[in-house]
């Protein structure tokens, strides 16, 4: 939302959850398997949903992270420019605002600079704080920093850039559509991570991901057990992945 120019806070409307038994579900499954298994029910086209390699895992030792997004956007590369409205700090209006959606809650955070990851809104303290109010990691094209403090947290960290400095770090907005990895992520937006990127989760297939996944790995294993047979031969191969690719 914009005022004459200005940038402003802005507040989305809560998204009903999905259920933990879902979410558990979804972290059951690594990020290859998944998209597979979403590619399965055809709701998108398959390059997209997925942010760039970009966005990189920082703690992959980690594993899965799966929440719903929380959006904000920030600045940090120089002071304020003059009349710049951002969110004043204490960020008690933003605090507030994760509380209003489910958990666990994964906040989305889109550098607003031409130059991302001059300054780190993350580090130790706010990632204290997000555990508290109930967030599991972030996302960011920008960057990250204190890790050695932040990893036994358990909280996730995906960014683009890995600094020393919060520079001059402020927050612009809350609850908007970001741009992060190529893609946009808006508040309540399923978001499924690991060591191998960031992806999002189209909720109308959410709970049946598990059938879908069922039917890749079904597939895949006959491929590779034929693959390991000691008759294995190329033309029966063919014969093989036809039949199922008509399946």
């Amino acid at each position: 939302m914009k005022d004459q120019g200005r940038e402003a806070t802005a507040i989305a409307p809560a998204t009903a959850p999905l259920g933990m038994g879902v979410i558990e579900a979804l972290k059951r499954y690594d990020a290859p398997t998944l998209s597979n298994a979403i590619e399965m029910f055809d709701v998108r086209p398959r390059n997209t949903g997925f942010m760039t390699s970009a966005i990189r895992c920082i703690f992959p030792e980690m594993g899965v992270m799966v929440g719903y997004a929380v959006t904000a956007r920030i600045r940090a590369d120089g002071p304020p420019a003059e009349g710049e409205q951002a969110v004043r700090y204490p960020y008690i209006d933003y605090w507030n605002f994760i509380l209003e959606h489910p958990a666990p809650r994964v906040i989305v955070i889109q550098d607003m600079d031409a130059r991302p990851g001059v300054g780190s809104f993350w580090g130790e303290v706010q990632a204290n704080i997000h555990v508290a109010l109930g967030c599991v990691g972030t996302v960011t094209n920008g960057g990250v920093r204190d890790l050695n403090e932040v990893r036994p947290l358990g909280f996730h960290f995906f960014a683009q850039h890995v600094i020393v400095s919060h520079a001059y770090v402020r927050l612009i907005d809350f609850g908007l559509p970001v741009e992060v990895g190529g893609i946009t992520v808006r508040t309540g937006d399923v978001v499924h991570a690991d060591l191998h990127g960031v992806q999002l989760v189209p909720r109308s297939i959410a709970a049946d991901i598990p059938a879908g996944v069922d039917r890749v790995l079904a597939r895949e294993r006959k491929i590779i057990d034929y693959c390991k047979s000691p008759s294995f031969d190329p033309t029966d191969l063919e014969r093989i992945m036809r039949d199922l690719q008509e399946k």
